[in-house]
């Protein structure tokens, strides 16, 4: 049963092709989906020899096959163990397991988020509750501002940085955070017309790809992307374009036509 980034993710083809394992791996569907383009992009870029890789493309084209999908909700039961998945909010597709063991309910869950964010429903709070939690906690004992208040930061400071000449680069997660930063830009870009001739790039082939599926699975987001998306697209972004080229970048341009991009950013993601 398995949720992702790629610090959850990676070793599955391994644990399916190379070890003997034999027994049922579980994905929701935008999870599956994400799976493939994620472990393929990790292979293309990783910096090491062919023989020193865990696994190969083909390798995890056969762990697809041994994925079994599961929806929300749904019970299904494996040698006599039960077991349903939550929402757990945080990334597009990731899940918390119920799992019911001869009457003894243990949650399982890995990065979970109870805050809704730009597009995403908060991990869902369980009807059961359960006799035994394993869960992350990287976080736990930490406690965060307000997401406005981050909101308003992380903008002021972009806003600022313009208005000076300055151009940010943003490091970003390829899944989940870019999505994340790039609906907060697009809205403050829209509702700022002096930054219209101010052009936003990502640049990311992973983020690019991964966007068709965000934009597929537009019944997994929360209700304000959900009834926003029966007139527009979110994901389609009206300030935003992909930056298909690196070698390309100082040709780009900004609004007044010069080639110097001073007033420039760029969300830069990784995996």
């Amino acid at each position: 049963m398995f949720i992702f980034h790629l610090d959850h993710a990676a070793s599955l083809p391994y644990f399916l092709e190379k070890t003997t394992f034999k027994g049922p791996i579980f994905m929701t569907l935008a999870t599956k989906a994400i799976y493939k383009l994620l472990l393929s992009y990790y292979v293309k870029v990783s910096k090491v020899s062919v023989e020193d890789m865990l696994y190969d493309e083909q390798d995890i084209l056969c762990s697809m096959d041994k994925i079994e999908v599961i929806d929300f909700h749904q019970t299904l039961e494996v040698n006599g163990i039960r077991f349903w998945c939550y929402t757990a909010g945080h990334v597009l597709g990731a899940a918390m397991f119920m799992v019911d063991i001869a009457g003894v309910r243990v949650i399982y869950t890995g990065d979970y988020s109870r805050e809704e964010d730009r597009h995403l429903r908060p991990a869902e709070i369980p009807q059961f509750s359960p006799d035994i939690c394993i869960i992350e906690s990287t976080y736990g004992v930490q406690l965060h501002q307000p997401r406005n208040v981050r909101e308003k930061r992380f903008t002021d400071v972009i806003h600022s940085t313009i208005s000076q000449g300055g151009r940010v680069l943003i490091p970003a997660f390829a899944l989940g955070r870019a999505q994340e930063l790039l609906l907060i830009l697009d809205e403050y870009w829209s509702n700022h017309h002096e930054l219209h001739n101010i052009p936003i790039y990502y640049a990311s082939p992973l983020a690019k790809r991964c966007m068709v599926v965000y934009q597929t699975y537009i019944n997994s987001m929360n209700e304000r992307i959900r009834n926003q998306f029966a007139n527009l697209n979110a994901f389609d972004f009206k300030h935003i374009s992909p930056l298909y080229s690196i070698e390309n970048f100082n040709n780009l341009k900004c609004g007044d036509g010069k080639s110097e991009w001073s007033s420039e950013w760029i969300v830069k993601t990784t995996i």
